[in-house]
């Protein structure tokens, strides 16, 4: 398939449009940067490895003129990926809703249209677990934050739109990847912490959450664009991967690092009281690893290898 990704210098972002080239499809991702040495850390490395899987578009932002000349010259689409949103200070309390809603979709109905003309009946739109009304867990399934809200609102307006442009749309909506080349969160902070010779400590054991492989996810996301038609105007898939609370994660976690790291992986779990967010939000979508050829022992194996390259010195 011939497929127009946005969003491809993430994380997640990364992995999906690598998963998708090796699968044959031919990926043009768009980045808002006019060049890749514009981008800096691991977003850089990641944007540098993306030259060898997509046909890069460069100072290309959704819904703007570019954008909409960019489908327009082509001599057609089979999928559009929206993967992008405006992540600009996503943990704070006071992350811009709005402005992050009005980016996030901006000329949609224009662009939608064109992606029509184009030949492309078909939209992805990358969801996340935090979003209000979405996954499983405690009730309400109220949004984590300003920037999951966005993003919620961000699903109905497309809805809206592919509906009335009669666009197909498949929401694939992210719960907790970690992997290689992740900016540095939880696993990361474990494992420099291990490798410095010290005792990672979890302060919020006590969460239920749904931690995956980014490697299985990919699989999953291109089995999902993959399989999505024209038939059904709106389909989600909540994919699934260790439903447990962040204390045994961890534990699986430090169990799996241990002898591949070669260093002692103790932890010490807080005596969690303070619940700000939802004590369990989960997906609910189970994957098939096996079955889509994923070798968990193996992902283990290649973590732990990112791990000592890039933290050990």
């Amino acid at each position: 398939m011939k497929i127009l990704f946005t969003g491809g210098s993430s994380f997640t972002g990364f992995w999906f449009i690598k998963e998708l080239a090796i699968a044959g499809h031919e990926v043009y991702a768009t980045f808002t940067a006019r060049a890749v040495d514009e981008y800096q850390g691991v977003r850089a490395e990641r944007v540098q490895m993306l030259m060898e899987y997509c046909k890069p578009v460069f100072d290309c932002t959704f819904g703007q003129k570019r954008f909409i000349e960019v489908i327009e010259d082509s001599s057609g689409w089979d999928v559009f990926c929206h993967h992008a949103a405006n992540v600009t200070n996503y943990k704070s309390p006071d992350f811009n809703i709005g402005a992050a809603l009005s980016a996030n979709t901006s000329n949609a109905k224009l662009a939608l249209e064109t992606l029509k003309s184009a030949g492309c009946h078909k939209m992805v739109l990358t969801g996340s677990v935090f979003e209000q009304n979405e996954g499983m867990g405690e009730q309400p399934l109220r949004a984590f934050s300003p920037y999951g809200l966005s993003k919620g609102l961000t699903s109905d307006v497309f809805q809206y739109w592919c509906h009335h442009c009669g666009v197909a749309l498949g929401k694939f909506v992210i719960p907790n990847p970690f992997g290689p080349y992740e900016e540095a969160r939880f696993t990361t902070y474990l494992a420099k912490t291990w490798l410095q010779g010290n005792k990672a400590g979890v302060n919020t054991p006590a969460y239920v959450r749904d931690n995956i492989h980014v490697s299985l996810l990919a699989l999953a996301y291109r089995v999902f664009v993959e399989r999505l038609t024209m038939d059904v105007t709106f389909v989600r898939f909540n994919p699934s991967g260790y439903v447990e609370s962040q204390g045994a994660f961890a534990q699986r976690f430090a169990s799996e690092m241990g002898t591949r790291l070669g260093v002692p992986c103790q932890l010490e779990l807080a005596n969690q009281h303070i619940f700000e967010e939802p004590r369990v939000r989960i997906n609910g979508d189970y994957i098939d690893g096996e079955n889509l050829g994923w070798s968990e022992s193996a992902s283990w194996d290649d973590l732990a290898e990112h791990y000592l390259k890039r933290l050990s010195a």
